[in-house]
């Protein structure tokens, strides 16, 4: 049963919003103010929250701040409910990470259409990830028994895999997501979507700590199918809002590029979450392709054909030669943060950058730069034709809630610095006199 959590101070409204929930067949908790509010989330972790914006001591603003630097609470949908139809208002709720925004008065139907809207949308990414993982837990159990594992480890790392698994059965990894941007037009075109680990007990775990294990163990492959599952399936609610053009990058593994379900994998997820394949693009580092480069090319010509982008990450750093790029005929290029840092004055560096943007478009491939941290870099790629960049200068890799509000507030690149510009968000129209007429209002709820 679905559990939606009501935060609303006036308790008229309060009552009025669970028997009507309730009539729907939803589980309802109710809070009567903000402070309530945030601890009912933490303790409950509802699949929906309706919360009122103005209220005493503790605003919905506020709550929803608050619970989008939660690890618990950061992905559940949250809908405001507030007598205030200025954009202003609606614009400073969607850059927090609201999901929706009613307006009061509003009907029954507008009230359980946003509901049902969320809803599907969050089901639409659980109920595959369900099966995923269920599929994940029998790979996991021939793992187990497979002997070329078995080899004797530290107590340390025994302890470390253990934990992995569990994290996979009990969904403690996250996606984050960190900013492409276009040098021509200064706007985000896209993501690279990066999972981070929640651990309860530790904390943040560094993917430098679990990626090679997840390697070694084959866990690499369920944790892999679950992240491209989950971006894809968030970047293409991104594009139904609107938020063109855009396209999702997310990283192949070695060990993926030699799973013969890969493919088949990745129509699937495609299909489920509505994808188009132009809006995908999948990263390859150079080592990962070395290992097995056969098998590598045979899947990278089919996922081509089927429309998807393909880049080659870290370019420089691995094992490769020059002739993979002919072989492979990659999509994009991506710089390596090493020889970006420092890029404007350090002489090899620079050298190698502007050799390597060169290379990329003499080969007709787009050539993104990693790891931008300072302005002098920035100003150096650009002088020297780059075509986007991603790094810290412009944002670090955050939840899908707050990389959102990047998209609402448009923020882009301007000349050599960051800004923000229109904001691009779906204007909300109000109820015309005469359709409000129509409605039962109900302490200004209007619930019909």
């Amino acid at each position: 049963m679905v559990k939606i959590l009501v935060i609303e101070d006036d308790e008229l409204i309060r009552e009025t919003l669970l028997q009507l929930l309730e009539s729907q067949s939803y589980r309802v908790i109710v809070a009567q103010n903000g402070r309530v509010g945030i601890q009912m989330a933490l303790s409950e972790v509802p699949d929906l929250i309706l919360c009122d914006v103005q209220m005493p001591e503790q605003d919905g603003y506020e709550v929803l701040r608050t619970l989008r630097q939660n690890s618990l609470a950061a992905t559940i949908p949250f809908i405001f409910l507030t007598a205030q139809g200025a954009k202003a208002d609606f614009r400073r709720g969607m850059e927090l990470g609201a999901d929706d925004y009613l307006t009061k008065p509003f009907t029954k139907a507008e009230l359980l259409g946003a509901i049902s809207s969320r809803i599907l949308k969050r089901q639409t990414i659980t109920q595959p990830l369900t099966e995923a993982l269920q599929q994940a837990e029998a790979r996991l159990n021939d793992l187990v028994n497979d002997s070329t594992t078995a080899s004797i480890v530290c107590p340390e790392k025994l302890a470390l895999e253990a934990l992995l698994r569990r994290a996979l059965a009990q969904g403690e990894f996250q996606v984050y997501y960190q900013p492409q941007v276009d040098f021509a037009s200064g706007q985000i075109i896209g993501a690279e979507a990066l999972v981070r680990w929640q651990n309860p007990d530790r904390g943040i775990i560094s993917p430098a700590e679990f990626i090679p294990l997840a390697e070694e163990t084959g866990l690499i492959i369920p944790i892999g199918e679950w992240v491209l599952l989950s971006a894809c399936a968030q970047a293409a609610s991104w594009l139904a809002a609107g938020f063109s053009p855009f396209k999702i990058s997310v990283n192949l593994s070695a060990r993926q590029l030699s799973d013969p379900q890969l493919k088949a994998r990745i129509v699937q997820i495609l299909e489920t979450t509505g994808l188009e394949p132009a809006n995908l693009e999948l990263e390859m580092t150079e080592s990962a392709l070395v290992e097995n480069a056969a098998v590598a090319g045979a899947t990278l010509n089919e996922l081509k054909a089927l429309g998807i982008r393909i880049a080659i990450d870290d370019f420089g750093t691995g094992f490769a030669t020059l002739g993979y790029l002919k072989q492979f005929a990659f999509d994009s290029l991506k710089i390596d943060r090493i020889f970006v840092r420092n890029a404007n004055e350090d002489a090899k560096n620079a050298a190698i950058t502007t050799a390597v943007i060169l290379l990329g478009h003499s080969l007709n491939m787009t050539v993104v730069a990693e790891g931008v941290e300072t302005e002098a870099e920035l100003a150096f790629l650009r002088e020297n034709q780059c075509d986007i960049m991603q790094g810290y200068l412009f944002s670090r890799p955050e939840p899908a809630p707050i990389f959102e509000s990047l998209l609402v507030a448009d923020k882009r690149l301007l000349g050599s610095s960051l800004a923000t510009v229109s904001t691009r968000v779906i204007p909300f129209v109000p109820l015309s006199d005469r359709e409000k007429s129509k409605n039962l209002s109900i302490s200004g709820l209007g619930l019909a």
